[in-house]
């Protein structure tokens, strides 16, 4: 995947660096020129270029129309939302992800102004937080299908219902699924006669709205 990023900062060069190491290919833009230099033995000088990624002349100089995915992280939200513009609107790149610097700029962060994808690290740590206090026992690992379905791990207490019962007895939501057990540091496959233990960290595929019901069904 060719991909550019905008903006050479601390965020900027470590996700470049991230995304060689995956085997993509990486243009790094930058406008300030000792970062750009810093950023040249980081990583290939040939990846890295100096100058304004809102200046839509830059970025058809470095061919940004044949990007799959372009990716604003400087530290300015007026020169994230132009360049995403830009991205979007005139050169058609497919996807474009943009940093939002000041939480109270979120909601112009959107597909009017060419972000398919804004990231907010306040906004981050407030979810997880949200989910935390939420879910108790339930820790969200991944989320799947924009959101509808997560991959979440519950930790089975010795005062657990489920505890000395067999899966197969348990109600498990229609929408959920238990693929994997992780006990003593060994995983296992559940079945349907595969008795649960105190300690068991259940890993289950399951829809959102069904979260609490498979909480509740193994009693935690």
């Amino acid at each position: 995947m060719k991909v550019i990023v905008v903006g050479g900062g601390k965020v900027g060069s470590y996700l470049a660096g991230s995304l060689i190491e995956d085997g993509h290919t990486v243009t790094v833009l930058e406008k300030r020129k000792d970062i750009c230099a810093k950023l040249e033995k980081e990583i290939d000088s040939e990846q890295v270029f100096r100058g304004d990624g809102c200046d839509p002349l830059v970025l058809e100089e470095i061919n940004a129309t044949s990007a799959d995915l372009l990716v604003a992280v400087t530290g300015d939200d007026e020169d994230n939302l132009v360049v995403s513009q830009q991205a979007k609107q005139n050169l058609k790149i497919p996807k474009v992800i943009a940093r939002v610097n000041n939480p109270r700029n979120q909601w112009l962060f959107d597909r009017q102004f060419g972000v398919d994808v804004a990231v907010s690290a306040v906004h981050i740590i407030s979810k997880v937080i949200q989910e935390e206090a939420s879910l108790g026992d339930i820790v969200t690992l991944l989320k799947l299908e924009k959101g509808q379905v997560s991959l979440v791990e519950l930790i089975l207490s010795p005062e657990a219902n489920s505890v000395g019962k067999m899966i197969k007895a348990l109600n498990v939501p229609q929408e959920a699924v238990l693929v994997a057990i992780v006990r003593e540091e060994k995983i296992s496959i559940p079945h349907g006669d595969t008795f649960l233990q105190a300690g068991d960290k259940v890993l289950a595929l399951t829809n959102i709205k069904d979260e609490q019901a498979l909480k509740d069904c193994l009693g935690i």
